[in-house]
C-alpha cells in the first residue's frame, strides 16, 4: 500500500446520544492512541489522525423519530489493514458507550470507513453481495450508501473535494452536487462546541475529554433567524488602547462583565497583554497575575438576589482567554475559560514567515505549543491575521494580482498558510475548532482596514488564492470574528474633512456601530465590542436585516 493511498483513509463519525461533541471528541482521541485499548495491534504499528472536517448538526436519516445527530470525518494514514481497522473502530464505539439498537437508530457514537485510499475492498462471498443487508462483521469499502448521505458527503468535501471515487470515477465535490434537493429536509448546520471547565472547589481539572458547555450554530443555511455572536471585550490591563485602567480590577472587571451578559454578549474575551503599538511588554507571570483571578471570581460569581439570573448567566457563559502565550493559556482554562484568542495565530511575536533556521525552530516550537494546550482541552482557538507589530508592514503590494483586493487576498493567503499548519497532520486542531479574524487594525491602513470590512465575507468565501487563482481558499468555510471596535482607523475617518473630528476610542461607538452592521451583513459569526450595552441592538437589528 502506498503513502499516498494511505493518506487519503476516510472515517465518518456521528453521535445523537449523551454529550455527542464529548463522545465524538472522545472516540477521536481513542483513534489516535490504539495501543490503548486495542491488544491485537502490533507494537510497531502507526496511526495518525491528519484532518478533520467541520463539525454538523444533521437531522436523522432513515429513521427520522429520534435526536438529531452531529456528525464529521477524519483522514488517517495507519499501517492497519481494512479488517483489522473496522474492528478497532468498533471496539472504540463499545468504549465510548455505543450500545445495540435497532439498524440505523441512536447511538453514542457510530464511526465508518468510507475510504481505503483508492482500494476497493469487499469481505463477503461473491455470491453475498447483490443487497446491502448483510454487511455486519463485513468490510465494503468504499461505503456503498455513502453516495446517499450528505451528513458523510459534506465533512469529506471540507477536507479532500477533489478526491475521486474509485469505484464511480468523479469527485466528492461531484457526489455532493449531484444529491437530490429536497427543501422539506432541514439543512445541516456547522456547529462550535465550547467545553466546560468550570473548576472543581480545589481548582484542578482532570486530563480528560471534557463535558460540554455550550455550542454555538453558524452559517446561513439555518433555518432560524440569524444570531450573531457578540465578544464582549474585557482588558484587565492599566495600558489598553480603548479602556486602560478602567476595568483591570476585580470589582471593576465583574461589574463589566454582568453588564455586558445582562445585553446579550455571547462570550466574555478577557486579556492581559495590551498589542497596540509601543505598548509595555509584560513578562508571562503577571499576565497569568492579571487575568486568572478575573475568570475565577468570574466563574465564582455569588447572586445578588434570589431573583439574579444574571450571576447564574455569567458563571456559564464562555470566557475567551486573549493571549498569545501557551502556559497564560493553560492556566486560564484551569480557572475556567473555555476558548483561546490569539492575534498572532499560534506564531508568537517571532518573524512570519520565518526566514532562517532559527527562526524555522522557533515559530515551530510556538506552534506545537499552543496546538498541544489546544488539542489537551479541547477548546476553540481564534486565529487572527498579523505581521508582528500592529502598526507596522502595510504592504499588500505582493497581492496586486487581486487588483482591489489585495489586503483580502494577503489575509486568505498568510492566515490561510498558518491555519493549514493549525489543523492538518498529526497533533493538529480540529477544523470545527478554529475561528479566523482578519485582524483589522493589525498592520493595515485605514484603506486596508475599510477593504476587509466591505469584503469580509470574501475571506471565507469558496474563491481560490494565488497569482493564477488556482488553490484553493484555505480559509474557505470558517467561522469568522471581526473585531472593528473602536480601533485607530475609526479616529482617522472621523478627524477627516472640515467637519473632522479628533475622537478618543470611547468616543467611537457610533462610528464602530456602521462596522459591526457591516461585519454582520458581510456574513460574520462574531463581532468583538467594547461596550455591548450600547450595541446589541445594533446587532439584533443588523441581524433581523441581513437573516436570509
Amino acid at each position: 500500500m502506498s503513502k499516498a493511498a494511505r493518506s487519503t483513509i476516510a472515517i465518518a463519525v456521528g453521535s445523537n446520544l449523551g454529550d455527542r461533541f464529548h463522545n465524538i471528541e472522545s472516540a477521536l482521541r481513542l483513534l489516535e492512541g490504539p495501543h490503548k485499548l486495542f491488544n491485537d495491534v502490533q507494537p510497531d504499528v502507526t496511526l495518525s489522525l491528519v484532518n478533520t472536517s467541520f463539525l454538523y448538526e444533521t437531522a436523522p436519516m432513515y429513521v427520522t423519530d429520534q435526536p438529531s445527530f452531529i456528525n464529521c470525518a477524519c483522514i488517517i494514514e495507519t499501517d492497519l489493514p481494512p479488517l483489522q481497522l473496522l474492528t478497532l473502530l468498533k471496539t472504540i464505539e463499545t468504549t465510548v458507550g455505543r450500545v445495540p439498537s435497532i439498524r440505523n437508530g441512536p447511538r453514542a457514537v457510530d464511526l465508518d470507513i468510507i475510504f481505503y485510499g483508492s482500494d476497493i475492498v469487499d469481505t463477503r462471498p461473491g455470491d453475498q453481495r447483490d443487497n446491502l443487508d448483510n454487511l455486519l462483521g463485513q468490510v465494503v469499502i468504499p461505503h456503498p450508501r455513502m453516495t446517499e448521505r450528505e451528513f458523510v458527503l459534506r465533512p469529506l468535501s471540507d477536507m479532500i473535494p477533489d478526491f475521486i471515487h474509485p469505484v464511480l470515477g468523479i469527485s466528492i465535490t461531484s457526489l455532493l452536487a449531484n444529491l437530490p434537493v429536497n427543501l422539506d429536509d432541514p439543512p445541516m448546520i456547522k456547529v462550535i462546541p465550547f467545553p466546560d471547565y468550570t473548576p472543581a472547589p480545589s481548582g484542578l481539572v482532570p486530563d480528560t475529554v471534557p463535558p460540554t458547555l455550550s455550542h454555538w450554530t453558524f452559517g446561513n443555511n439555518s433555518p432560524a433567524r440569524r444570531k450573531t455572536q457578540i465578544m464582549a471585550t474585557l482588558n484587565a490591563t492599566p495600558d489598553s488602547f480603548s479602556d486602560g485602567s478602567i476595568n483591570n480590577t476585580i470589582s471593576t472587571g465583574l461589574s463589566y462583565a454582568r453588564a455586558s451578559v445582562a445585553a446579550g454578549a455571547s462570550i466574555i474575551d478577557i486579556g492581559g497583554y495590551s498589542t497596540r503599538p509601543g505598548a509595555a511588554f509584560v513578562s508571562s507571570s503577571d499576565e497569568q497575575n492579571r487575568v486568572v483571578p478575573l475568570i475565577s471570581a468570574i466563574r465564582r460569581i455569588s447572586p445578588a438576589g434570589d431573583d439574579d439570573t444574571t450571576a447564574e448567566a455569567l458563571r456559564r457563559v464562555p470566557i475567551s482567554i486573549d493571549t498569545f502565550r501557551w502556559e497564560v493559556a493553560e492556566a486560564a482554562i484551569l480557572a475556567g475559560a473555555n476558548c483561546i484568542n490569539d492575534v498572532y495565530a499560534f506564531t508568537g511575536t517571532h518573524s512570519y514567515p520565518p526566514t532562517t533556521e532559527t527562526e524555522i525552530e522557533l515559530v515551530s516550537q510556538h506552534m506545537e505549543a499552543m496546538k498541544r494546550v489546544a488539542r489537551k482541552y479541547a477548546t476553540p482557538v481564534i486565529l487572527m491575521h498579523s505581521r508582528g507589530d500592529a502598526g507596522s508592514n502595510k504592504e499588500y503590494d505582493q497581492y496586486s494580482y487581486a487588483g482591489g483586493l489585495s489586503v483580502v487576498e494577503g489575509v486568505k493567503v498568510e492566515l490561510g498558510a498558518k491555519v493549514d499548519a493549525i489543523v492538518k497532520g498529526k497533533g493538529g486542531v480540529r477544523r470545527w475548532l478554529v475561528i479566523v479574524d482578519p485582524g483589522i487594525g493589525f498592520s493595515k491602513t485605514v484603506a486596508g482596514n475599510l477593504q476587509l470590512l466591505r469584503c469580509a465575507g470574501d475571506i471565507t468565501s469558496s474563491k481560490d488564492v494565488g497569482e493564477k487563482f488556482t488553490r484553493p481558499n484555505p480559509l474557505q468555510g470558517y467561522p469568522s470574528l471581526i473585531g472593528a471596535s473602536r480601533k485607530s482607523f475609526l479616529g482617522a475617518l472621523l478627524s477627516e474633512g472640515d467637519s473632522g473630528r479628533q475622537t478618543e476610542p470611547k468616543e467611537r461607538d457610533w462610528a464602530t456601530a456602521a462596522a459591526v452592521s457591516c461585519a454582520i451583513q458581510q456574513g460574520a459569526t462574531v463581532v468583538r465590542v467594547h461596550n455591548v450595552v450600547a450595541l446589541s441592538d445594533v446587532v439584533r437589528m443588523a441581524d433581523a436585516i441581513w437573516s436570509c
